[in-house]
């Protein structure tokens, strides 16, 4: 038999051999996959950011297929209401509401405002630096500043702006990612649709507070009483505003001293003044200048 022909023939029966059994081996070890579960993966956005509650997008499809009223489609702040309704289409329920949600950082201290203890040369992590005395800050509630937060976010919605966290709104999804991340708990996540805010959670008295930031929170009561719709109160030293009763009108943040409550609603932009009409007499001259002498 040719020399060639010999080892060709035996790496061909070798191969077919080890597809049998490879065939054979798929059919006794299949796992079936649950269709569901497949098609409830495939409509969530897989940013697994871990919003929804649960480890990633694979596990909140298996625990919506297993129970679908209990846990319910609206849980994915990333897909918000319409990711919502192709859950619920698929499993043939009810979508719900699905309030879309934000990321609040809860200090306004820049570096301009918030005094700073020490210089740090450590790792720029804000976990690492805040197991140094509690940061470099006079506040120990605020914004550290390192950016943990921003390596969190998967959709680019946080940044660090002059010391501080400072939240693109309109990119933000609501996941939760940065709060999960933030050793100083200085992020919540809040409705959307509560667009005045309080900057600021140090509950220390005011004059303490002002030695640490000039834009903290002093509990001085005049946003309070302002207020025309009992939404803010004052405990322990600091104003917290209901979401419920709030109704974004802005007067706290006009009254208050120290700017420690904010206005995040898009401001309007005043029209552009009308160019002055030109004089009469300015429009007239050339053409008198144009005629003929005679």
């Amino acid at each position: 038999m040719n020399p060639i022909l010999t080892p060709v023939l035996l790496v061909v029966a070798l191969g077919f051999v080890f597809a049998v059994i490879l065939t054979i081996a798929s059919k006794v070890f299949f796992v079936p996959v649950d269709e569901t579960v497949a098609n409830l993966s495939a409509a969530l956005p897989g940013a697994n950011c871990g919003g929804c509650g649960y480890a990633g997008c694979s596990d909140y499809a298996n625990a919506l297929a297993a129970d679908p009223e209990g846990v319910g489609p609206n849980k994915c702040p990333v897909g918000g209401a319409a990711v919502a309704a192709e859950l619920a289409s698929i499993l043939g329920i009810e979508a719900g509401s699905s309030e879309p949600m934000v990321a609040v950082v809860q200090c306004n201290g820049n570096t301009k405002a918030a005094k700073t203890l020490l210089e740090y040369q450590g790792p720029q992590t804000c976990k690492f630096a805040a197991s140094l005395f509690g940061g470099t800050s006079a506040c120990k509630y605020g914004c550290i500043g390192l950016g943990d937060c921003t390596r969190a976010c998967n959709f680019g919605a946080i940044k660090i702006c002059d010391g501080v966290a400072v939240v693109a709104r309109e990119l933000c999804t609501g996941c939760g990612a940065c709060a999960a991340v933030c050793p100083k708990n200085v992020i919540r996540i809040a409705p959307a649709k509560n667009k005045v805010v309080v900057q600021c959670q140090n509950c220390d008295k005011g004059a303490q507070t002002l030695k640490a930031c000039a834009y903290g929170c002093i509990g001085c009561s005049k946003c309070a009483k302002v207020c025309k719709f009992d939404a803010i109160t004052i405990e322990n030293n600091h104003a917290y505003i209901d979401p419920d009763k709030c109704k974004n009108c802005g007067l706290c943040a006009k009254e208050c001293p120290t700017k420690a409550i904010n206005n995040m609603r898009a401001k309007r932009q005043a029209p552009k003044p009308k160019a002055p009409a030109a004089p009469k007499e300015a429009v007239e001259a050339p053409a008198k200048a144009a005629e003929p002498k005679a």
